[in-house]
């Protein structure tokens, strides 16, 4: 018995030295907390995006803190959270331009189709690389949603064969970006402007044949507008924001309707 007591006496003096060794240990190994980085993750929405161009929301908060980011790359945290981030830094809040993600297709099945039927993974990702995709045009929106799947505010849905953005929920997070496998989702500057609303690279006679509402590269848009603000590049016309006026010149001349007016809510 004493035997037993003497063991237990042991084992427990053993872990009792263990517990004390860790506790000084983690007191002395202790990284210091950044109590400014602290308050900023805090400010910040939380959604680890990556729209700021640093690996998450801690990581922008800690870039913050040390003065090495500047202040309004958080997009889904808006003019509130830049707002709030000034503060603890002490610094001026300076403009914010929000933005949107739109995207650059309108090719649902009223206006094109797919080249195959299809049984697959319902993605974008997978269908993609079957045969490069399902849909007639291989540059446009295939609507299987992962754009849609990956969209934490519920701002982009798949409507008969394409996806579309509600402008009013999007956050402009940039995840409905990274998911398209064919890469035709752009964040813009949320304002009145016209929008370049396909992705094709085919010549026109091609395009043609698969969409009715494809940019053929005519080019009439671009002589049209008197700011220089729409050009046409491999066959497919952009309108850069920075010097659109929304005069509504480049829609009227597009004979494929592709170009719209894009009026932020």
């Amino acid at each position: 018995m004493t035997g037993i007591l003497i063991a237990v006496g042991v084992v427990a003096g053993i872990g009792l030295l263990i517990g004390l060794i860790l506790s000084v240990a983690s007191i002395i190994m202790a990284v210091p907390k950044d109590e400014k980085a602290e308050a900023i993750l805090e400010a910040l929405p939380g959604a680890n995006c990556g729209a700021c161009g640093y690996s998450g929301c801690s990581g922008y908060a800690a870039a913050l803190a040390k003065g090495e980011a500047e202040v309004g790359l958080c997009a889904p945290g808006g003019l509130a959270c830049t707002k709030a981030v000034s503060e603890i830094l002490g610094v001026n809040t300076g403009a914010v331009e929000p933005k949107v993600a739109v995207v650059k297709c309108m090719g649902s099945l009223d206006h094109t189709s797919y080249k195959a039927e299809y049984s697959g993974i319902m993605s974008c990702s997978a269908a993609l690389k079957i045969g490069g995709g399902l849909t007639a045009c291989t540059h446009g929106c295939m609507g299987l949603g992962d754009c849609e799947a990956v969209c934490p505010y519920d701002a982009i849905h798949v409507k008969n064969g394409v996806a579309y953005v509600d402008d009013g929920k999007c956050r402009a997070c940039t995840l409905c970006v990274k998911a398209c496998p064919r890469g035709i989702i752009e964040i813009v500057p949320k304002k009145d402007m016209a929008m370049v609303r396909c992705s094709n690279h085919d010549k026109g006679a091609v395009t043609r044949k698969l969409c009715d509402v494809g940019c053929i590269g005519c080019k009439k848009c671009e002589k049209t507008c008197e700011q220089g603000a729409v050009k046409v590049e491999n066959f497919c016309a952009y309108v850069t924001p920075a010097l659109c006026t929304d005069c509504g010149a480049c829609v009227e001349a597009c004979p494929q309707n592709c170009i719209t007016y894009f009026k932020a809510k």
